[in-house]
């Protein structure tokens, strides 16, 4: 089933709602698609009540806008379900939108997974600095670079095929003008040591050490400086888009960390993929 087209971020959520089980809200990349959680959904979905978000190709709001249209996607979930537990999850880009949600409303997340987070606290990253002339490409020629990133933005001899394929096909699912002010958007992001410090819920950073598009390894070191209740997560052959890699289970690394709340429900069966993908 495909998503129906809106013109404002939403979620996608499973068919089957777990109402008693924690809320897991995925935050994704740059492609704004929420469909590259698909490796970690059946185990995810056992345990958790999971929300994806879903930023349209055209989308240009700055990060206040984003970060007050998800807080206002989650507290509208939180009014229908009995469980209130929330779990943030960012990726990459993801990432920087996790915080900026949490330090403006921080009772909305009470855990915190950051994984390769795109938030240059450490040192920005060449993309950044190099993407400009992105604006500028028509929109079929930026889809044709698309194919030669590939291999920076993630560890292809890790990924099965389809897998390589769902990365590829939400790379070009984005308009060049669209790449081009999201990343203008990392390049100024900005969040200061003092406003880290304020986040005191648990927070997981996912780091990859054989990340070529960013400078994840450092990144999660400086940002476990800041933040008083952090924990660091090394993923030593990963590449900057891990949670789509076979060997990457996310739901076993949160287990591993001690990140689970005790009462967590623990995965019985594993759902069938098929049924993960619905509209809200």
């Amino acid at each position: 089933m495909m998503p129906e087209l809106k013109s404002h971020p939403y979620f996608l959520t499973p068919r089957s709602h777990n109402p008693d089980y924690p809320l897991f809200v995925f935050l994704p990349g740059m492609d704004g698609t929420g469909q590259l959680l698909r490796s970690q959904m059946p185990s995810l979905a056992a345990a958790f009540d999971v929300r994806c978000l879903v930023i349209p190709p055209h989308d240009l709001s700055p990060w206040e806008d984003l970060a007050n249209h998800v807080a206002s996607l989650i507290t509208k979930e939180l009014s229908q379900r009995r469980c209130q537990s929330v779990y943030l999850c960012g990726e990459s880009f993801g990432g920087c939108l996790a915080l900026k949600v949490s330090l403006s409303a921080p009772h909305l997340s009470h855990r915190i997974i950051l994984s390769n987070p795109a938030t240059s606290v450490s040192q920005p990253s060449w993309l950044l600095w190099g993407s400009q002339w992105l604006g500028v490409l028509p929109d079929n020629i930026y889809h044709l670079s698309a194919l030669t990133l590939l291999p920076v933005l993630s560890s292809l001899n890790r990924m099965v095929p389809s897998n390589r394929r769902a990365l590829l096909d939400a790379m070009r699912s984005m308009p060049a003008k669209t790449m081009h002010w999201r990343v203008s958007m990392l390049r100024n992001f900005k969040v200061h040591p003092g406003q880290l410090e304020q986040l005191t819920q648990p927070v997981l950073i996912l780091a990859s050490a054989a990340d070529r598009l960013w400078s994840s390894l450092a990144e999660a070191k400086s940002l476990v400086k800041y933040l008083p209740n952090a924990t660091m997560s090394v993923l030593p052959k990963s590449g900057h888009a891990c949670l789509l890699e076979t060997d990457v289970n996310l739901f076993e690394i949160l287990k591993q960390q001690n990140f689970l709340d005790l009462s967590l429900p623990q995965p019985e069966t594993e759902p069938d993929l098929s049924e993960i993908i619905g509209v809200v």
